[in-house]
């Protein structure tokens, strides 16, 4: 009933763990860190109740119901239950009696079976509650899923508006084979009047994924190679609409205002660095957070150059006008429904295929997996509750996942066990069922100080870059 942390690719983007602030401020930590502990006690703590209710259903005694791990911070009895909170947040436990789990407690096997215990109930009931956990972690994911389509809806840009400008390409999509300017025709032999659905990380993930292109009114295709895959754990954007812009309004007391930036005014270059488009812009003046520069502007067909100070945030103060907007789709609670399940076990799908892309060596492990410290992070600083729980309705889905692992130790190893029992009519033998548990452990305390270490590495490795 241990549960651990997975693979960080989601339908829409691949969550990116590094675009953080090199110095973050004490409170950007502190809310980090209690999104995070909020997310795990909501996520563990269904995930355990999944597994105690079914149990207390047939009759089974439930010793303990733990959310994190020892030592305890508080705990309290209720009935036959031990009820408590562990100091270390990284999952959580129920222990059964007359179960063989990661406790490794045997003492109590050597009796006659009780009736309350598990090991006395039907084949069909113990894997019921083993797999009560993961089906409270498919629910909850598929709620928040079907909630947020329901009240968000979906924002996108249009394919034929997008192919007026072209796109926008990013470094890693450059190195690929994209250009800025390309017109995307289609991903995979599939066309759509929604962008989203092509830039869909799913669709990289087929066999022989490629991109068909017009450039200078000839037809290309771009294939999608393993290495670029792999560069989106670097960067997760890789192309965008491109978007020009100009001045709508400017802001009162800003750095736009006191420089003389004025409604309508064309911004060309940065430094004298051209910037011919919103994304270049906004990359510049972020690589200048903090700092003055020099502005070449466009007015009235004549050409200036201002002094501005972009504030540490990177922004100087006005309002754009831009060239293309997203268009907004709303759900009714019919089509909410079932939208909704749809994108919550599409996660689980692109979790598959990102695994075997790991196991063919076409994905790195380091790089396509994150922990505890890298979940931290991608929940980030300030209270966006949208983003607290999109992230933490694709984490329930990867953790449905990641337990259903037939791993002993976890409750896909149990699943196993249960319906070998089922089949052939006859249990495995205690010993048996001890022993593969201690390798289970052993495989899962592997896989936690390789993803731990993978986060520290890649925490030190972003502080000295």
């Amino acid at each position: 009933m241990r549960v651990i942390f997975g693979i960080k690719q989601h339908k829409r983007l691949f969550v990116c763990l590094k675009s953080y602030p090199e110095r973050m401020q004490i409170v950007e930590i502190l809310a980090m860190l209690l999104k995070f502990t909020l997310a795990i006690t909501i996520l563990v703590g269904l995930h355990e109740l999944g597994h105690m209710m079914p149990a207390r259903w047939f009759g089974m005694r439930v010793e303990k119901f733990f959310i994190g791990f020892p030592p305890k911070i508080f705990s309290f009895k209720y009935g036959e239950t031990e009820y408590a909170f562990g100091a270390t947040p990284l999952g959580g436990f129920v222990k059964i009696s007359g179960m063989i789990d990661e406790s490794l407690d045997t003492e109590a096997l050597k009796t006659a079976p009780e009736s309350w215990e598990f090991r006395a109930k039907p084949a069909w009931q113990r894997l019921i509650v083993m797999l009560g956990g993961i089906i409270m972690n498919v629910i909850l994911g598929v709620i928040i899923f079907t909630v947020l389509t329901y009240l968000q809806g979906e924002f996108f840009y249009k394919t034929e508006d997008v192919n007026k400008n072209g796109l926008y390409v990013y470094e890693n999509a450059r190195l690929a084979g994209f250009q800025n300017g390309d017109k995307i025709i289609n991903v995979n032999g599939i066309t759509s009047e929604n962008f989203n659905d092509l830039v869909d990380p799913a669709q990289l993930f087929e066999d022989n994924a490629y991109y068909t292109l017009e450039r200078a009114g000839k037809e290309i295709k771009v294939p999608i190679k393993p290495d670029f895959i792999s560069s989106l754990n670097k960067n997760p954007r890789f192309i965008e609409p491109l978007i020009t812009f100009e001045v709508e309004s400017v802001e009162p007391k800003t750095p736009a205002f006191k420089a003389g930036l004025m409604a309508y005014d064309q911004i060309l270059t940065i430094n004298r660095y051209p910037v011919a488009c919103f994304q270049d812009f906004k990359l510049k003046l972020l690589e200048n957070k903090g700092k003055a520069i020099k502005m070449g502007i466009l007015r009235n067909g004549s050409q200036k150059e201002l002094d501005v100070n972009v504030l540490p945030e990177g922004t100087i103060g006005f309002l754009p006008r831009l060239s293309l907007q997203q268009t907004h789709r709303a759900y009714t609670i019919t089509e909410a429904l079932k939208e909704g399940p749809s994108r919550a076990f599409s996660v689980v799908v692109l979790n598959i295929r990102a695994m075997g892309k790991m196991f063919s060596g076409d994905l790195n492990p380091s790089e396509s997996l994150s922990g505890p410290i890298g979940l931290i992070k991608a929940y980030g600083g300030g209270w966006d509750w949208l983003k607290f729980w999109s992230l933490t309705g694709m984490i329930s889905m990867v953790l449905a996942f990641m337990n259903l692992l037939p791993i002993p130790g976890l409750d896909g190893g149990h699943v196993v066990f249960l319906l070998y029992e089922m089949v052939r009519g006859k249990a495995p033998s205690d010993k048996f069922l001890e022993n593969t548990q201690k390798v289970g452990m052993v495989i899962l305390l592997a896989l936690m100080v390789f993803i731990f270490g993978n986060d520290i590495y890649k925490l030190i490795k972003d502080f000295f870059a």
